[in-house]
């Protein structure tokens, strides 16, 4: 039996009928039988949060229920920031095992217990992972450096969780129980190709360079130059138009991976620059650059956000990639705010990729992996494709 998924987004107040209606709805169009359901409300479903949560599990039979709070919810090529309702996807995957973890600040292993982080998985062998997780509560930095260790080069993709300026608007759950200042990531092994999409919305500007001189966040020299050199002849190479738009849109490029010559998007971590002087010529980043490593400097803006977005797509259209479902996250920074039009990312995807089901939300940082490490981003679109097994992975 193959694979399949049904996605709704729901613009509307908690209602019971609506709720009710449209879980047997997408439960009659998957066919009867469910998987896994995903699900992402906005903040004002939290009062109504049990009642929403079980009508959704009893009325679509789903056995295993995730999500979190949105402040931006996300579905097939539609976007809807800043609205009440949810979005719902369906997954039936008759031959994937599933195992959904949770952690708390309080319950998680030692940082550097990579067995004890296994273990406290539940599946050591997940062929993918997808995570949500509460940004007031369990630290993400060290989790996923915990992760990375326990699960390298295992594809992971999510989100963290949104919904306004207090503690209580931002959520997880599992089935009807509220994760209180966790995470959760859902194991998926077997039965289904898993394809990552990272795009950080930036373009490389000047020249890639190695660093020869660095200490913590600091970049002292690249190519045996100043650092501040070399930025300051990355925006001088830019247009007048670009300069403008450059100012507080600069960023470094770590290069993830050594193993080739040249270095195209994809390949960089993207980081903040958090100062540049030019009298040491030095160059502070939100990241800790190691002797050796390619950095190149990255302008961000609404066009280089499009063209990395269509650039990354492409490439997977031409590896062949045809998902019948994804789950999509999206930084709050992103959207209107950045594209000036509504539903972009969503948009793009839809444009790319044949027609599937598809669920995200609008998030307060996105997990996804460059190269073979997972990080949590910013101004990022970071996507989880599932396609039918048997898919070649991408040839770069």
């Amino acid at each position: 039996m193959p694979n399949a998924a049904v996605s709704r987004l729901v613009l509307s107040k908690f209602s019971e009928a609506i709720v009710t209606e449209t879980a047997r709805a997408a439960l009659q169009e998957i066919g009867g039988r469910t998987s896994l359901g995903i699900v992402f409300c906005s903040p004002d479903y939290r009062e109504n949060l049990e009642d929403f949560l079980e009508i959704l599990q009893v009325h679509a039979h789903i056995p295993l229920l995730v999500g979190c709070s949105g402040a931006g919810l996300i579905g097939t090529g539609a976007e809807a920031e800043r609205a009440s309702g949810f979005s719902l996807l369906l997954l039936h995957l008759p031959a994937t095992q599933l195992h959904a973890a949770v952690f708390t600040e309080n319950s998680a292993p030692d940082w550097e217990d990579t067995d004890a982080w296994r273990d406290a998985a539940g599946m050591p062998d997940a062929s993918a992972w997808i995570m949500f997780a509460d940004p007031a509560g369990l630290p993400i930095e060290p989790w996923l450096g915990a992760w990375n260790r326990a699960f390298p080069g295992v594809p992971c993709a999510g989100g963290l969780a949104s919904g306004g300026r207090e503690a209580d608007g931002m959520f997880v759950y599992r089935n009807r129980e509220l994760i209180e200042g966790g995470a959760i990531a859902v194991g998926l092994r077997g039965g289904v190709e898993i394809h990552t999409l990272v795009s950080q919305g930036c373009r490389p500007i000047g020249t890639a360079l190695p660093v020869t001189g660095a200490e913590h966040n600091l970049i002292q020299t690249m190519g045996s130059r100043p650092a501040y050199q070399v930025l300051d002849e990355a925006y001088q190479a830019l247009s007048d138009d670009e300069r403008q738009k450059a100012r507080g849109n600069l960023f470094a490029g770590l290069a993830m991976r050594e193993d080739r010559e040249d270095f195209a998007r994809g390949d960089f971590l993207i980081r903040n620059i958090l100062g540049a002087d030019e009298g040491s010529g030095v160059v502070a980043i939100g990241a800790f650059p190691r002797v050796g490593q390619t950095v190149q400097f990255q302008l961000r803006d609404a066009n280089a956000a499009d063209e990395d977005l269509r650039h990354l797509s492409s490439q997977l259209v031409a590896d062949g990639v045809t998902p019948f479902a994804s789950v999509v996250f999206s930084c709050g920074g992103r959207g209107r705010s950045l594209f000036k039009t509504a539903s972009h990312d969503a948009g793009v995807i839809a444009e790319y990729f044949s027609p599937h089901a598809s669920a995200g939300f609008f998030c307060n940082g996105e997990i996804g992996p460059v190269g073979e490490r997972t990080f949590v981003h910013g101004y990022t679109v970071s996507v989880m494709f599932l396609c039918e097994p048997g898919q070649d992975p991408p040839r770069r």
